[in-house]
């Protein structure tokens, strides 16, 4: 009896330990700049745990058996900042990154003369564990908004401001989630409708570090917010709004909400103008 109950247990530990997500990344000699293939990776990686509710990220430098032990605490710490500056331009909160340490290096455990060089470019690395909540945290109850429709469909004035709420983007990227199309449309009838509004398209990101703009995973630009603004006015173009009521413009992450990071990839409508609706 006592066996089963030490197998029931062991693989209840291991069920447990599989919910949890590793990755590693290599680097060439004396470097700490991820390589295009390595970065190539990291990206998916970044697109398989972006769904999950994670309570931390830990993130460990390491170097080979080369180099002097300050010269090698130096390189695992630019290696792994290095790292974690990828999850912040990717729109990763920082505030669950919770260890990002240089570890020196690995001893040389050699097993032939010839694995030298394979064993020392498989320590120029830095590993990365991911750690969800487990089990996941219930959602947390939003607080339903008035409706943006009424509300563009009421007296407005210059400077009003609307948050699309419930227009969501893939993270990293500028494009909508699928379930984001039909309200967007939605909206886009009300403002087609109401041609007496101007309006200023705002992107917004969230998680860079000063307040600089996210990387946009398609194009490799630092343009996030404006590729996101951007998309919302190409779509209301195409659905028939005159170009010259509308602007776009990317905030990069200047006006920070708080709270969870999802708030912060938004978009904003802001009044600029409020003519005769001819």
């Amino acid at each position: 009896m006592k066996k089963i109950i030490v197998f029931i247990f062991l693989i209840s530990q291991i069920v447990c330990a599989q919910k949890a997500r590793t990755h590693e990344v290599y680097f060439e000699t004396d470097e700490f700049e991820i390589p295009p293939t390595e970065h190539y990776r990291l990206l998916l990686f970044l697109s398989e745990i972006e769904t999950l509710d994670i309570k931390k990220i830990s993130i460990y430098g390491f170097t080979d058996d080369r180099g002097s032990d300050s010269y090698n605490m130096v390189l695992s710490q630019n290696r792994a900042n290095s790292i974690k500056t990828i999850f912040s331009n990717n729109e990763f909160d920082e505030s669950i990154i919770t260890n990002v340490d240089g570890k020196g290096e690995i001893l040389l455990k050699l097993v032939k003369e010839e694995d030298i060089h394979k064993i020392r470019g498989l320590n120029r690395k830095v590993e990365i564990f991911v750690q969800p909540y487990d089990p996941p945290r219930p959602k947390v109850v939003v607080v339903e908004k008035p409706d943006i429709k009424e509300a563009l469909k009421g007296e407005l004035k210059a400077g009003d401001k609307f948050t699309l709420d419930n227009i969501l983007f893939k993270t990293g990227y500028s494009v909508l989630l699928p379930e984001s199309k039909k309200i967007l449309e939605e909206i886009a009838k009300v403002l087609e409708e109401r041609r007496d509004i101007y309006f200023k398209i705002q992107g917004h990101v969230c998680c860079t570090q000063n307040s600089r703009d996210a990387i946009d995973r398609k194009t490799k630009k630092r343009n996030l917010s404006v590729a996101r603004a951007k998309y919302i006015y190409d779509y209301l173009a195409k659905k028939g709004i005159a170009k010259q009521r509308m602007k776009y413009v990317g905030m990069r992450r200047k006006f920070p909400l708080g709270g969870e990071p999802k708030f912060d990839r938004r978009v904003e409508i802001l009044v600029t103008y409020v003519g005769t609706n001819n």
